[in-house]
């Protein structure tokens, strides 16, 4: 990992808690146009002009998850080729404009496609938000500062929640969906007060402009975090080398391990997400009852991702996932059993904290675990990947609810992946050191093994 000892680190605060701040604001709407289809789709289902059978209903879920794989593969790759603050603009653009479409389309096929156009955008920002937050906060720090910015992911499907409950029963669910086209005025704000990554400035040969943007964010004694670019007369590294650095025989395992706890997290994510409103309601719950089990499930999550980030930097990554992962399972199974309203709403904010939160650490931890020169790469490829997972989630409760199973099958499957993800997150190895930048032949104004 790319790590550095506390004392050295110079960041000022004040720059960590912008960097954080614009990445909540990107996050938090990206959580609003994730969480909102699950919040409209009793709605949508009663919605007579498209007659929409359960598995329809479900394969509307997976439009923008199919294009979320494709954004995070490619934009995650290209933010470490050609900005991280432009890609996760222009990530933001993308996804915000599509729900003002969604919200117009006049077919579920034209819902779709502005579903699956807007998930190029959203696929996008996770992995720039993550190798950003992760790159300006003290090593000691990193997993509480990434659930501080993630929370807004979760906020964001909170607000999904309470924007159906008072908005949908005014409105009707296309008011609901054009809310999330709103924060496309945060862009230009956005784009003044978040800095660039000074580690892609630096890989790419810019010191003249890392050293002018440390000085503007008051970074003293900055030193480079990443090896520079080679200087006239070496050979450059080519641009498949930000791909497979994640494959080599020092990160393979690592990789393999990541994905497969992420596909699972993301299983839970998006299943329970789109599908936990319409199962309560089958379980016996109103629609207002079943909205509130969304919204605490959201909730729970927010607030469990800073105290599970908290505790992940304190006592290890690997172990609090491991832990919380199966608490998660858990916590979905008990909901099988007859309870009272609010003992299930306790197993449901399990299960939020036990996938949401679970997951925004895991994602955390693969930016911080592999090399700083690939932090967008390795966790666009990991998220794309994962988001399979993501799409297969609703496809399983749309299955379930279509094959005429009890809606415990639900509960059933989905603890079980649960407890998939914490076996594979417990096959991660120990991260190894990366070779010190002070042992590579650079110029050795620019060389430390400092972080900043």
């Amino acid at each position: 990992m790319a790590t550095a000892p506390v004392n050295n680190w110079n960041v000022p605060k004040k720059t960590t808690g912008l960097v954080l701040f614009c990445c909540w604001l990107a996050i938090l709407a990206e959580g609003y146009d994730v969480g909102v289809l699950g919040a409209i789709l009793p709605a949508l289902a009663e919605y007579k002009e498209w007659n929409l059978s359960p598995l329809a209903l479900g394969g509307l879920g997976s439009y923008a998850l199919i294009g979320m794989l494709i954004g995070a593969l490619f934009i995650g790759t290209l933010s470490d080729l050609v900005g991280r603050k432009k890609m996760l603009l222009a990530s933001m653009a993308i996804f915000t404009l599509t729900q003002a479409g969604a919200a117009w389309a006049p077919t579920p096929e034209l819902f779709g496609l502005f579903r699956l156009i807007g998930g190029l955008g959203m696929g996008g920002v996770i992995p720039v938000a993550a190798a950003l937050t992760i790159e300006y906060s003290a090593p000691n720090k990193r997993s509480y500062n990434y659930g501080l910015m993630y929370s807004g992911y979760s906020l964001g499907i909170v607000a999904a929640a309470l924007a159906a409950l008072f908005v949908l029963p005014l409105g009707g669910w296309r008011a609901v969906i054009a809310i999330g086209a709103a924060p496309v005025v945060l862009i230009p704000i956005i784009w003044k007060f978040l800095p660039e990554s000074l580690e892609f400035l630096e890989s790419k040969g810019r010191k003249s402009e890392a050293k002018a943007l440390a000085a503007k964010l008051n970074i003293s004694n900055y030193k480079p975090v990443v090896a520079v670019a080679p200087v006239a007369g070496m050979q450059a590294d080519p641009w498949w080398k930000t791909i497979t650095t994640m494959f080599s025989r020092k990160y393979l395992r690592s990789t393999v391990f990541f994905w497969i706890s992420l596909f699972c997290g993301l299983v839970l994510v998006y299943g329970l997400n789109t599908w936990l409103p319409s199962i309560m309601k089958k379980a016996g719950y109103d629609l207002g009852s079943s909205l509130t089990f969304l919204l605490v499930f959201s909730l729970a999550s927010a607030i469990g991702g800073l105290l599970l980030g908290r505790a992940a930097d304190k006592y290890g990554k690997k172990l609090i996932l491991v832990v919380f992962y199966i608490l998660g399972g858990l916590g979905i199974m008990l909901l099988v059993f007859p309870n009272t309203m609010v003992v299930n709403l306790l197993f449901v904010a399990f299960a939020g904290v036990g996938s949401i939160s679970t997951s925004l650490v895991l994602t955390g931890y693969i930016a911080d675990y592999y090399p700083a020169k690939v932090r967008g790469t390795a966790t666009g490829w990991a998220l794309s990947f994962a988001r399979l997972g993501a799409i297969s989630g609703p496809l399983i409760g749309g299955w379930i609810a279509g094959s005429k199973l009890p809606f415990e099958a639900n509960f059933a499957i989905f603890a079980g992946i649960a407890v998939l993800a914490a076996g594979a997150v417990a096959m991660i190895p120990k991260p190894q050191p990366e070779v010190p930048v002070a042992a590579v032949d650079v110029d050795p104004d620019d060389a430390t093994v400092s972080a900043r």
